[in-house]
Formats: structure tokens, C-alpha cells, sequence
């Protein structure tokens, strides 16, 4: 038999059972009770201390699960608080549904009100909206079916004064959301696919995060054409355990690594974005022919013109088109024994040859980094954070799998490290989160410490601290003398970290790592903070750009 309850406890009952997976969130008076009735019935909850770290941890969440989290904000200025995560979110197609308060319609004198579907809209998110009392179940399970079976991030507003209007509710008024059906390719495409792959003769297949699903699948597609392996940054680790696969594609990957993918004379994308990022503004792919296979549309070319096109599953695809070659005959294609030993020798950045950079009281960063590659378990999820460090966590600790790796910087913002650690740290307790930032990102969020701190995570947070925001002192320091805008005084995060209940230690040499070794082998239930005094000096990544790297022969001394 039904009962008459709010519109708001009716919205906190239909995710939950809907299947949401987990709130994240910041809780005040526009989404106070919708937020208690998801959690009364029996989805699980944290509060963040600010609402762009609930956005950034219900990001990392649902990468690493697949499924739907949930953003729970305060009308208004809640709302634009969690923009930049939400941003992020919607770059990378998370599915996420962000429920927020909104003012009552026609409430233009509020001081919470704004346009919020206006500015949902802007990033790049997809507004919802409750309508009436009377849509409102169905409204919500609209919201969470196109962040479920369309990868959206979506933002349902909910009026407040809807919001306390009473409905019927029996659970068996929550529509179904139905299965996601997966695209299948269309024949003429996947003949034509077959064929450039028969002809290839260095081949590479590249996954990207729409191939998260089909790992099996691609590995027995790059044995049967012969085929390198790679993967795009945000699919990093997909193939880890093959013998024939390159680490990452693009920004990072090894100098060595780069060139085999830009000798490639086949590169197939399967739910890669063929961006500037992962093509090194198109350097790795301007003399090969170029297959991108996507089941979005609106995704094939996005970034760059290709050469076929294949609109269907990355998992489909790949087990038909390797079908097809497997009955017409094994292929060598890029698989030589030399290229072995090579793709062995680039694939990770800790086995490359490197002179590293002095300064007194302090500690080269990739040093730094690869002692700690050796010293933290592999069972980790590695999550970098922007800026000019960003390639050390990024690139040089090694991860076990697809799921040992966010990277939170789609919208290139710098601050979201922390917060995206704790929400992968929610969804996989076992594995040890790890963290790379730099200072001036770690200033921006430390106040998820607390958050951190309150969920007992044992992660590890490795601050590379040159006490600037060192992207910008490397890009204009030979332009002027007037950097103060971009540096600060020495600043002890060990001590602000300990103050949070954190686990601290300060480095400066690598004898200084002993405490490391003691911390993992205790409890790890609080996160440690490692405050790495590092060399000031450009990092190999901000190295590629020639204006830095003709004016490098010193440290970037701040």
C-alpha cells in the first residue's frame, strides 16, 4: 500500500533505488532531506567540506566502479562551488547525477538565485529539472537513465518549494531504466576495417576509456593483426601483463614509446578521443592512416579528421574484426623480435636514462619518484593533479590495471588531486590511492585532509613542493623578473598536514623516505602526507616546449 510523503524524501528513495552507488556531497537546506532519504534508504554517504571535492570524488568514484554516483549540493552557491568538478566530470563523460537545490520558480529575488540550467549548460553538463510534484519520480529516473546508458553528468534542479509538496509513493512507481544495449557496427565499416588491418604492417591499437569493457577483446584483435598495444592517458593500464603493449600514448609516453606509435602505418582508436593531448598535437599520427571506432557519434572526428570511421561498441568491434583476420591467417605485422625487446626497453619512464638536477637542500623530483615507484605496493590507484609536476605521479608510478589510474584533468585544472584520491579511495578501499600534487594544487584542496581524515583512508599524498606555481615560473621567467605573483615563502605542509590528523613527513633527500617504510607497515588508517622539497627546475613535460627548454641551463630558481 502506498504512502504520502515530500517530494524530496520521494527523489532520495527513487536513486536509491535506481541503484545509486554513493553521495557525495555538502549538505544545507536546498537538498537536506532528499540527501537523508537516499541515505535512510541504504545508499551510502560522504560529506566533503567543500562541494568541488564532492564533485571531484563522485568523479573518481564512478571511473573506477562504472557506476552512477551521486553529487548532492546546495542550491545557487553550492551548485557554482562544484562547477569546476562538475566541469571535469562532464569532459569525461562520468556518469554522475548531481542533485541540487533550486530556488522556487519566479524566486528571482532569492540571493541563491542564478539560472542554474543556463549554467549547467555552459560546462558542457546536461540540465534536468523536477517539474511538478506530480513528474517528479519520473523526472528523477529520467536524470539518472541519461547518466546510467548515455555516460552524462547530469543536473537535476529541484525547486525547494516542490520539493515539500506531497506525493503517493509505493516503490513499484519508479520506473525501470532499462539495460544499455550495446551499438554494433555497421558491416561495410568493420570489412573495411579488416582490411587496413590485413595489409598493416606496423599496426597499433590504441584504448582509450570507451574500451574499458573490451580489454579481452583487443588483446586477441592486436595478436591476430599483429599489433602494438597502447592506451590513451585516461585508459592507462588497460594492458598491463602484455608483452607487446606500450604504456600510454601522448603526453606521456617515453620518448622511445612515441616513436614506435608514430611509425605506426595503422592506428586504430577504440574509445579514444584522438585529441592534442594523445596525438602530441597530431605529431604521433600525421604520417599513419588513422581508425576511429566510438559508439557516440558525435565523437568520431571530433578533434581531428580520420580516415574510417566505425560507429559501434569497442567490444563488438574488436571480437568481429578479429574473427575475420583469425580465419584468413596469423600476421606478424609490428610483432618482430626486435620491436620486443624495444617496446620492453621504452615502455616505463623509472627504467629511462635521466641526469638528475641539484640543489642544495632539496631533492630531484624524478629521483624522488622513481624511489617511490619501488617503494609503495603496485596493488595502488595512482592519481595525478595538474601543473607543472604533473608528469612525475602521472607518468612514472606504475599502475596494475585500468582501475589503478584517474586522471582528473580533462578541464586542465589544477587542485582536484586530492579529492579525486579520496572518492577512488571510497570505491576501492584495498588498493592504495596515491596521490602526486604539487604545492600550490595541494594549498587549493587541503581541506579534504579532514575529509580523508574522517574516513580513515591510508593513500599517500606526495607533494612536489618548489613553492610556486612552477608551470607558470618555468613559461614566463624569461620574460621577466616579476614572478612573486607565482611564488611563495617555504611553507611547512607537513606540519598543516599533521594538524589535520594526517601522518606527515618532510623530504629532502632520499634517506629522509625511512618514515615511509614505517607508516606502510603499520595500520594505514590516516592518509600520509609527503612535503617534497624538490629542485626547481622544469620538468621533462614542460621541457617539450622550446621557449623553456632554451632557458633551462639553471634552476628555475623561486
Amino acid at each position: 500500500m502506498g504512502s504520502r510523503i515530500t517530494v524530496a524524501d520521494a527523489i532520495g528513495r527513487t536513486v536509491a533505488a535506481l541503484g545509486a552507488a554513493h553521495i557525495f556531497g555538502v549538505v544545507g537546506s536546498g537538498n537536506f532531506h532528499a540527501t537523508n532519504a537516499a541515505i535512510a534508504a541504504g545508499v551510502p554517504f560522504t560529506a566533503a567540506r567543500h562541494e568541488m571535492g564532492a564533485a571531484t570524488m563522485a568523479d573518481a568514484f564512478s571511473r573506477a566502479t562504472g557506476r552512477v554516483a551521486i553529487v548532492s549540493v546546495h542550491q545557487g552557491c553550492g551548485l557554482t562551488n562544484a562547477l569546476t568538478g562538475i566541469t571535469e566530470a562532464a569532459k569525461c563523460h562520468t556518469p554522475i547525477l548531481v542533485l541540487t537545490g533550486d530556488t522556487a520558480a519566479g524566486d528571482t529575488t532569492s540571493n541563491f538565485h542564478i539560472d542554474q540550467d543556463a549554467a549547467v549548460l555552459a560546462i558542457g553538463a546536461t540540465p534536468a529539472r523536477l517539474r511538478s510534484a506530480s513528474t517528479a519520480i519520473a523526472d528523477t529516473a529520467d536524470a539518472f537513465r541519461l547518466a546510467l546508458h548515455e555516460r552524462r553528468t547530469v543536473v537535476l534542479s529541484m525547486p525547494v518549494d516542490i520539493q515539500d509538496e506531497l506525493v503517493e509513493w509505493d516503490d513499484a512507481l519508479v520506473p525501470t531504466v532499462g539495460a544499455h544495449v550495446p551499438r554494433a557496427a555497421a558491416a561495410d565499416a568493420t570489412a573495411r576495417l579488416v582490411e587496413l588491418l590485413a595489409g598493416a604492417e606496423r599496426p597499433v591499437i590504441v584504448g582509450g576509456r570507451g574500451a574499458w569493457g573490451a580489454k579481452a577483446q583487443l588483446r586477441r584483435l592486436a595478436a591476430a593483426s599483429g599489433a602494438l598495444l597502447t592506451t590513451s592517458a585516461a585508459a592507462r593500464g588497460l594492458f598491463v601483463g602484455d608483452d607487446w603493449a606500450l604504456d600510454v600514448m601522448g603526453g606521456f609516453a617515453t620518448e622511445g614509446a612515441a616513436r614506435l606509435i608514430a611509425d605506426a602505418d595503422v592506428i586504430v582508436g577504440f574509445g579514444v578521443a584522438f585529441n592534442g593531448w594523445t596525438t602530441r598535437s597530431g605529431a604521433l599520427v600525421e604520417r599513419t592512416t588513422v581508425v576511429q571506432v566510438d559508439d557516440r557519434e558525435e565523437a568520431i572526428g571530433r578533434y581531428r579528421p580520420v580516415d574510417l570511421a566505425v560507429l559501434g561498441d569497442a567490444a563488438l568491434v574488436a571480437a568481429a574484426v578479429a574473427d575475420a583476420l583469425e580465419a584468413s591467417g596469423a600476421r606478424t605485422g609490428y610483432r618482430r623480435p626486435d620491436i620486443r625487446e624495444r617496446v620492453q626497453a621504452v615502455r616505463y619512464w623509472k627504467d629511462q636514462p635521466f641526469e638528475p638536477h641539484e640543489e642544495a637542500g632539496r631533492v630531484d623530483a624524478q629521483t624522488l619518484v622513481n624511489a617511490l615507484d619501488d617503494l609503495l605496493p603496485l596493488e595502488r590507484v595512482v592519481v595525478p593533479d595538474g601543473g607543472n609536476v604533473n608528469c612525475y605521479a602521472g607518468a612514472h608510478l606504475r599502475v596494475p590495471d585500468e582501475q589503478g589510474y584517474c586522471i582528473p584533468l580533462s578541464f586542465q585544472a589544477i587542485g582536484m588531486g586530492l579529492a579525486a584520491g579520496i572518492g577512488a579511495g571510497v570505491a576501492q578501499p584495498h588498493p592504495l590511492a596515491v596521490v602526486g600534487t604539487g604545492d600550490g594544487a595541494f594549498m587549493m584542496s587541503l581541506v579534504e585532509l579532514d575529509t580523508a581524515v574522517r574516513l580513515g583512508l591510508g593513500m599517500v599524498v606526495i607533494v612536489f613542493n618548489d613553492e610556486a606555481y612552477g608551470a607558470e615560473v618555468n613559461l614566463f621567467q624569461r620574460d621577466t623578473a616579476r614572478l612573486d605573483t607565482v611564488r611563495f615563502p617555504e611553507t611547512d605542509l607537513a606540519a598543516i598536514a599533521r594538524g589535520y590528523g594526517c601522518d606527515a613527513i618532510t623530504v629532502r633527500g632520499l634517506e629522509d623516505l625511512a618514515p615511509v617504510v614505517a607508516w606502510l607497515d603499520g595500520p594505514r588508517d590516516r592518509p600520509l602526507v609527503v612535503d617534497a622539497k624538490i629542485v626547481r627546475y622544469p620538468s621533462w613535460m614542460m621541457l617539450r616546449n622550446p621557449s623553456i627548454r632554451e632557458g633551462a641551463e639553471s634552476p628555475a630558481l623561486v
